[in-house]
């Protein structure tokens, strides 16, 4: 093969050519011979996952075990909130009683939790006698103890701004905390009291009509997560047929001997079995599982399908003279390359999103197993699938109906038949050759594009709105990308019609005024008696509503005229006279003494605080998280701050984004790597531009359709990456690789090569997303929205965006018209010199 230098090319650029074409040719070579070889061998490579599949099929039914701890799949793994929670445990050992109001700071525990709602315009507080009845029903109340209630008050009305005095409230809320202590006979006894407070609250909400009753205990959170997955399962099926049924029809003909209806209906069954086996080895490594995983059949079809409808495309391309193995072999050299790649990078970025560098345990699991998946995906492919196009190639080459499986009768015989029977039964070319030039022309969208669409996309007309429509698209997108929010609340991956989100709902309309109860850690000695340090104190202290020891027992000095202004006469009246009275007894939980000798020191106290928030309260709550913490370390006082809350919230923001980060710099890698091997530098860098412009515009508009940045979005941001490559590279590339005329007929030649398979996958995948809007879960809602978008971005850049962009700019097709008319006009000289050297033979030549 040799390499005619253009003038001004260098040697380099000549040498990274020759570069991309060796192994582009090794790599169709490559999948040629798998092509050949799974032709050869159709049994074998149908029956290997076949049983791969029934053998870990059965694992999924034995071994399938959800995952119980929320926190573990939802929380960051890694934050500071959790070493502050180790620390506050360590100081002050959980002793969760039914006599302490705030024994939620270390952990939520075992609890159950009521809101007692008045109707419009009544008072809650003249219910009391109703109230006490609920509270006597769970236990017996303990009076007489002075503390901050002002949380446990919604929609509270305080006439007089001085007095603070409450005239009205619209809801209260109790909550009973229960003693564990870790022990798993005492968790099981708590469960049990969980489902029985459960049952009691529906019971009095009959007896009570005059209030609402709406409870939550601890296991309510897990349960209305994993509810998600049980309202699914129908609804999962229903997807299944659609896109089944989907498939069918897009891969129908009304020629009978080429239609291959059957081939789309073992492909979406392809996809299936395979994801069964991913499932059964995910359960065979112990793998628990949770609502998150719901995406995976619906990231794995995405991908998987366009693999099907690639391959009969390439079928469709294929020349019918040859043997049905040939023609397998060359489907496979067309194809499995560009299919190799995207895989691989399905791999890769996923792989990077199950790297330790992922924070959320939710998005680990979710990525090794998509990992897995893609894996087991390609596999299936290639060998089901492809054994499956032998023997449907097999058929047509000796001339069975593509769906009957019988004879096609020969041209005399039917037209002897009725007009049904002659519809049915007919290849479409009985007055042609069999061996036409492109019969499969006449499928419907294929000849949809060639005819109607491609004129209409590339008319002059039309290319300025589609500008237009591309501004405005940019510009939403952008907005959107503005006002991106964190999905630090946990409700957004629960069913939404559940017990927890109506309670986070009441919670928020009527409990928003303040923050949960923040504990106050002091974990070094103090000298509380000193001045400097009091005010200090009371410095860190303001703005909040505290619950304090400290500021009661100055009240109590400063009320019985006691001076305690050293060490020895502040513990001593602290422990002897203010810790021993009724009122301040709750205090002693507070306070670590420890004693060297005669002598008692503090060596750590806790205070409780509680601050005023607005309507947006997780958010103003992180504020005062981020405030504080630093606060710690500039203050001579060392102190943590914490409530269980800050699991969730401690830099959910940098952990959720993190992957998706990773997955971009994996695409960018590989994109880099292929640009200086495989493919075209042009068709690269549209890449690249495509889809960061996919990318953006599905995280401006999910952010505008108000989804939030949480686990399953990111994920949905990951399979976007990957989604918008895997449709929009063999578009790009063929156009860059293409030789016609012009950039016009490189696009329209491009979408009739592709379009059709493109089409097909993205319909497919659009259709089958129906179903999860009718799941009521906020995780459900999620996946549909951003899976909607990914799906319709992609769509409007393949067939809207990209053929009218790429007739602007580079690459410019005017060298190869050079090349062709330099071809002609040398062809034209031969023939003349061998006119003039032969006069005789003229016709010959």
């Amino acid at each position: 093969m040799c390499f005619l230098r253009r003038p001004g090319a260098s040697a380099s650029w000549i040498g990274w050519r020759m570069l991309r074409q060796v192994i582009r040719r090794g790599l169709q070579s490559f999948c040629h011979r798998l092509g050949l070889c799974v032709s050869r061998h159709p049994v074998f490579f149908l029956t290997v996952p076949a049983v791969l599949t029934i053998i870990f099929g059965f694992s999924v039914l034995n071994r399938f075990q959800p995952e119980s701890d929320l926190e573990r799949l939802v929380a960051p793994s890694h934050s500071l909130a959790k070493i502050e929670r180790s620390l506050a445990g360590s100081l002050f050992p959980l002793d969760q009683s039914k006599s302490q109001l705030y024994s939620d700071l270390h952990t939520p525990g075992r609890y159950g939790r009521v809101i007692l709602l008045s109707p419009p315009g009544h008072n809650i507080l003249l219910q009391a006698e109703g109230i006490l009845q609920t509270h006597r029903a769970v236990l017996e109340m303990k009076d007489g103890r002075s503390t901050f209630i002002g949380h446990q008050l919604g929609g509270v009305d305080v006439p007089n701004s001085k007095d603070q005095r409450v005239k009205s409230a619209r809801a209260i809320q109790i909550t009973y905390y229960l003693q564990t202590y870790g022990s798993a006979t005492q968790d099981l006894i708590g469960e049990k009291w969980e489902s029985e407070f459960c049952k009691l609250m529906r019971k009095l909400q009959e007896e009570h009509r005059d209030f609402q009753l709406f409870s939550l205990v601890s296991f309510s959170l897990w349960r209305d997560f994993h509810k998600t997955s049980i309202l699914a399962r129908s609804k999962i099926l229903v997807s299944l047929m659609l896109i089944l049924t989907t498939a069918t029809l897009s891969s129908s003909m009304k020629d009978c001997l080429r239609s291959k209806p059957f081939l789309g209906l073992l492909g979406v069954l392809t996809v299936c079995i395979s994801s069964i086996t991913a499932a059964g080895i995910f359960f065979i490594t112990d793998g628990k599982y949770n609502s998150t995983l719901l995406g995976i059949p619906f990231f794995a079809m995405g991908h998987g399908t366009k693999g099907v409808f690639e391959l009969l495309s390439g079928w469709r391309r294929t020349r019918e003279n040859l043997p049905f193995k040939d023609r397998v072999a060359d489907a496979y050299s067309d194809v499995m390359v560009t299919y190799t790649m995207t895989s691989s990078l399905y791999f890769i970025t996923f792989g990077m999103g199950a790297s330790p560098f992922t924070n959320i345990e939710a998005v680990k699991v979710f990525c090794q197993n998509m990992c897995v998946s893609i894996l087991l995906n390609y596999f299936y492919i290639f060998s089901f699938f492809g054994s499956c196009l032998v023997f449907a190639g097999q058929l047509e080459q000796n001339r069975y109906h593509s769906i009957f499986c019988c004879k096609i009768p020969s041209a005399e015989y039917l037209d002897r038949k009725p007009v049904w029977f002659q519809t049915v039964m007919s290849d479409g070319h009985q007055q042609t050759s069999h061996h036409e030039t492109n019969p499969y022309q006449n499928h419907f969208i294929q000849h949809f594009l060639r005819e109607h669409y491609n004129e209409w996309i590339t008319n002059i007309y039309v290319k300025p709105f589609v500008v237009i429509l591309y501004l405005i698209y940019a510009s939403f997108s952008f907005m959107g990308c503005l006002q991106i929010s964190d999905g630090a609340n946990i409700i957004s991956l629960l069913a939404s019609d559940s017990p927890s989100v109506s309670y986070a709902i009441l919670q928020q309309e009527y409990f928003s005024n303040y923050s949960p109860v923040i504990g106050f850690y002091v974990y070094e000695p103090l000298e509380y008696w000193n001045g400097t340090v009091q005010e200090d104190l009371r410095r860190l202290c303001s703005g909040f509503t505290a619950v304090s020891w400290v500021e009661q027992y100055y009240q109590f000095l400063k009320v019985s005229n006691i001076s305690a202004s050293n060490k020895s006469d502040f513990i001593s009246v602290l422990q002897n006279s203010f810790l021993k009275k009724p009122e301040f007894q709750h205090f002693r939980n507070d306070i670590i003494f420890s004693k060297a000798g005669d002598e008692s020191n503090i060596i750590a106290s806790r205070l409780y605080l509680v601050a005023r928030t607005s309507k947006d309260k997780q958010k103003e709550v992180i504020q005062i998280l981020d405030k504080l913490r630093p606060l710690s370390l500039a203050k001579s006082i060392r102190f943590i701050v914490f409530n269980p809350s800050f699991v969730f919230m401690d830099h959910y923001g940098l952990s959720v984004t993190m992957p998706v980060l990773i997955a971009g710099f994996g695409v960018l890698l590989m994109l880099i790597l292929t640009f200086f091997l495989v493919i075209h530098p042009l068709g690269n860098f549209w890449l690249i531009l495509s889809v960061t412009s996919i990318e953006l515009g599905v995280l401006g508009l999910m952010t505008l359709w108000n989804v939030d940045m949480d686990c399953i979005s990111i994920l949905c941001l990951i399979y976007t990456l990957n989604f918008s490559i895997d449709h929009c590279a063999p578009l790009l590339y063929t156009f860059v690789l293409a030789t016609e005329h012009t950039r016009t007929q490189c696009i329209k030649s491009s979408l009739q090569e592709h379009g059709t398979a493109i089409l097909q996958n993205v319909t497919s995948f659009l259709i089958g997303l129906v179903p999860l809007l009718f799941v009521p879960s906020n995780l459900t809602f999620t996946l549909f929205k951003c899976l909607l978008l990914t799906g319709s971005c992609t769509l409007l850049h393949c067939f809207v965006i990209l053929p009218v962009f790429l007739t602007f700019f580079p690459p410019s097709k005017k060298h190869h018209k050079k090349k062709k008319r330099a071809k002609r006009k040398e062809r034209e000289e031969i023939e003349c010199i061998e006119i003039q050297e032969n006069p005789d033979h003229v016709t010959t030549v």
